[in-house]
């Protein structure tokens, strides 16, 4: 049963719990040999229902009226909720920092084969303990890399997901705002690994606007096509080596700001310089004014502050 829960949500209350960032918290493999993933069965709805909530989901349709007596996919607080309960469940494992997890989904990274089954046997216990069901089609036990929160992880790299890209990719350009905002949002999720995407999206945003026209020009095609060859040719981002040196790159133009941050890491028994990440913005009105000097302080000011995750140690 398909339910619209829009107009329940613009009156809940947003619970603020935070969600982990993808990408920083992917690179918590970093020199991980052994890596499995394992997800929860219907995540959302192993969760109980209150009394009270159960009245808010009600649904009214030509047969009568229902409940939900399970957390439904779709309500406002719904991943909060169950990021909260997983955090709760594994306390220990994640201050540990071996166990990763992302709303349903469970990472477990290791060094060794023995260290990775032995912590492999801790999870279930705790599963069975709270009565929680994980889907079987889904786990994928000790591998060296493998498909993770869309990307295609490892203890040496992070690359995009192919399969998800090139399935995007063959889709007519959009032809309205909704499917431009579609196409946003999924290229925006991989924004780490595209140089500049901020500054060669900006034209496409703008046509987003509610006051603006949707009309596909040719500036706004190129910038739909450069995107399209940047999210195929992604390159694989190297995992952080934190007892290694970091390599800033900034630059500043009168669209925006951009930054890559590099490492030089030994990769085949040779030294090798390849990227952690690629941040990029707009620049604001105000700030269109700068002259060159002082925009490249901006850039460095706001690209130490954005990566301080990497450089603060």
């Amino acid at each position: 049963m398909v339910c619209d829960f829009r107009a329940l949500n613009t009156y809940t209350i947003p619970d603020r719990y935070p969600i982990p960032r993808v990408h920083e918290t992917l690179t918590q493999l970093s020199k991980a040999r052994f890596i499995t993933s394992m997800d929860a069965l219907k995540g959302f709805h192993q969760n109980v229902l209150t009394p009270h909530a159960r009245k808010l989901l009600r649904i009214i349709s030509h047969c009568g009226i229902y409940e939900y007596l399970r957390m439904p996919f779709g309500i406002k607080n719904a991943p909060s909720h169950y990021q909260r309960m997983m955090n709760t469940i594994f306390p220990h494992e994640l201050s540990e920092v071996w166990l990763i997890i992302y709303i349903d989904e469970i990472i477990i990274c290791s060094e060794t084969w023995q260290l990775h089954l032995e912590r492999l046997s801790l999870i279930p216990k705790k599963i069975l303990q709270v009565n929680m069901k994980i889907s079987l089609k889904k786990c994928n036990f000790g591998f060296h890399e493998l498909k993770a929160l869309g990307h295609v992880v490892s203890g040496l790299s992070l690359g995009v997901d192919k399969n998800k890209v090139a399935a995007v990719l063959l889709k007519q350009m959009p032809q309205n705002k909704k499917e431009m905002m579609s196409f946003l949002g999924f290229a925006s999720y991989y924004r780490q690994h595209l140089k500049d995407f901020a500054i060669h999206a900006r034209s496409l945003y703008r046509i987003c606007d509610q006051q603006t026209v949707f009309e596909m020009t040719q500036e706004r095609i190129q910038a739909y096509e450069k995107i399209k060859y940047a999210l195929t040719n992604a390159p694989l981002l190297l995992m952080p080596d934190w007892k290694l040196p970091f390599k800033l790159y900034i630059d500043a133009c009168g669209e925006g700001l951009g930054a890559a941050l590099h490492q030089v890491q030994i990769v085949n028994d040779k030294p090798y310089e390849g990227p952690i990440c690629f941040i990029s913005r707009q620049i604001k009105p105000t700030e269109a004014r700068y002259g060159a000097s002082q925009m490249e302080c901006l850039c460095l000011v706001w690209a130490l502050e954005k990566l301080h995750y990497y450089l603060d140690g």
